[in-house]
C-alpha cells in the first residue's frame, strides 16, 4: 500500500472518529443539522475529485521500445508490438523501435500506437 493511500485512510479514519465524538455531545436536532452540512460538503468534495480524476493525466509518460514481433492469424485476431490505448489513456506516449506485426486471414496488426 502506498504512503499516500495510508495517509488518506488515516485522515478519513480520524474524520469519522471526530464526527462520532461530536455527535455524542449534540442533541438529535443539532446532530441532524451537522450531518446535513457534512454530507453536503463531502458530496461537493467527491464531485470535485471525480472531475479532477477524469481530466488529469497519469502524470507519468508511457514509453514502449524495442519490442519483438507479433503475428495474428484468423478472423478477429490481433497482433500488437506497440501500444494500444483507450480514450482515457495517458497523454505522453512514446513508441519507438517496435518489432514487426503481421496479420493474416482477417486479423489486425499494430506496430506503433493504436488509440482507437
Amino acid at each position: 500500500m502506498s504512503s499516500m493511500r495510508r495517509v488518506m485512510i488515516s485522515v478519513i479514519g480520524v474524520g469519522i472518529a471526530a464526527l462520532a465524538g461530536v455527535f455524542c455531545f449534540l442533541s438529535w436536532d443539532q446532530a441532524d443539522h451537522v450531518a446535513s452540512v457534512v454530507s453536503a460538503l463531502v458530496s461537493v468534495a467527491a464531485l470535485g475529485v471525480s472531475i479532477w480524476t477524469l481530466t488529469a493525466g497519469s502524470g507519468e509518460p508511457v514509453k514502449v521500445s524495442n519490442t519483438g514481433a507479433a503475428t495474428a492469424t484468423g478472423p478477429g485476431s490481433r497482433a500488437n508490438s506497440g501500444f494500444v490505448a483507450s480514450a482515457g489513456s495517458p497523454g505522453n506516449i512514446s513508441v519507438e523501435g517496435t518489432g514487426d506485426a503481421g496479420a493474416d486471414q482477417g486479423g489486425s496488426a499494430n506496430t506503433g500506437f493504436d488509440g482507437s
